[in-house]
């Protein structure tokens, strides 16, 4: 698998997001098929593993921490605080609170250092200056090693960066959500160096074909159970994304999963996908995106029918999205 650059991090073209194995995307996956799939991940070239304290609460860390402990020094291992789990889950970005939580993850991750530490979610009640600058510390001291942020605004990136340089920027971004290029987090990206790690690369499940009208999900493990576009109307009315997908993907040989992840893969040589999968024959599937080559007629193709298509349903639920910086 080629590398591409986050900041100054060097990583696999495509990333490995962890968190579904244990949490939000039904019950947790059998613990052994967890850590067969992180290691399979890695057999196959994959070198940059996602995973936050919150998932679980705090049983994915421990899981990628297990998986990863045989080959720790040859895998990039991202993170994220910004939660606080005694407090029931509400946002909290102090820095004492920054310098107690990673301790934890330290710990669950069985490492003396984190790669890459993300902030989860902006804390309006705390300067992000004052989360750089905690950020910066911890680098200093060797407990972490670079700056993240995920779901930040072009605004705050900025700011954070001047204090401690943001090695990458987290936001969800695929063919069905786009707004990363719209409201200015790609430009602020491009313009100051900092790789950019799609979530959510297969329409948190969407794109590859196999949700329809008659899926229903979990309301007690499953969060998109709550989210609109993952309405049984909802999961009708988006089913051109899907068309599309396919219809290129006859031409290319490939499955729309395989076709979405090219898709954002040739936007810019700085971007990063992180599909997750608790699924060996999924993961596969993943890593075969990598043998598709959209050509700029095909990308052409994409663009002007995805100009014509509607998406049905909000990325997230109103809780969800209030923590979303979409500050100017």
């Amino acid at each position: 698998m080629k590398t591409r650059q986050l900041g100054k991090l060097q990583v696999s073209e495509l990333g490995a997001g962890c968190m579904s194995i244990s949490a939000n995307y039904g019950p947790p996956a059998d613990r052994k098929q967890g850590i067969r799939v992180i290691r399979a991940a890695h057999d196959n070239g994959v070198t940059f593993f996602d995973t936050a304290e919150v998932y679980g609460p705090y049983t994915n860390e421990d899981l990628v921490g297990e998986a990863l402990a045989p080959v720790r020094d040859k895998v990039v291992i991202a993170t994220k605080f910004g939660f606080d789990m005694d407090r029931g889950g509400a946002l909290n970005s102090r820095p004492a609170h920054i310098r107690k939580v990673v301790e934890g993850s330290l710990k669950r991750l069985r490492t003396d250092r984190i790669d890459l530490y993300y902030q989860h979610r902006v804390d309006p009640g705390v300067p992000i200056e004052d989360v750089a600058g905690t950020v910066r510390d911890l680098i200093r001291e060797g407990k972490v090693l670079h700056f993240g942020l995920s779901e930040a605004s072009a605004r705050t990136i900025r700011r954070a960066h001047a204090v401690q340089p943001v090695a990458a920027v987290q936001t969800e971004y695929s063919v069905m959500n786009r707004d990363p290029e719209h409201n200015g987090v790609l430009q602020a990206c491009e313009e100051l160096g900092i790789g950019f790690v799609p979530w959510g690369p297969l329409g948190m499940g969407y794109l590859p074909g196999t949700l329809n009208a008659r899926t229903r999900l979990d309301p007690k493990t499953d969060l998109r159970s709550g989210f609109d576009r993952f309405s049984p109307a909802n999961l009708a009315a988006n089913q051109p994304f899907v068309d599309l997908l396919k219809r290129v993907g006859q031409k290319e040989n490939a499955t729309p999963a395989q076709v979405a992840l090219a898709w954002l893969l040739a936007q810019k040589p700085w971007i990063v996908p992180i599909p997750g999968t608790r699924s060996l024959g999924h993961l596969q599937e993943n890593h075969r995106a990598l043998e598709v080559q959209l050509s700029p007629a095909d990308l052409r193709e994409i663009d002007a029918a995805l100009a014509r298509l509607q998406v049905h349903g909000g990325r997230m639920n109103k809780e969800q999205m209030l923590v979303v910086d979409e500050s100017v």
